[in-house]
């Protein structure tokens, strides 16, 4: 999966599972996001509904 981080750069997500596994541990409060800021390998995503929405519909 490619996203783009919040400069609009693609990033290629290298293990999905992964990802979505982090970004729900520390990212997510009561299940929902919390608008937490997500730096990997130098790109950052702002984790807001939008951005949780497009990574977990896959």
């Amino acid at each position: 999966m490619i996203i783009n981080d919040i400069y609009g750069k693609p990033y290629k997500i290298k293990d999905l599972d992964n990802f979505k596994f982090h970004i729900k541990k520390f990212h997510t409060s009561n299940g929902m996001p919390d608008n937490s800021l997500h730096e990997e390998d130098g790109f950052y995503f702002r984790v807001d509904k939008n951005f949780y929405n497009k990574l977990f519909e896959e």
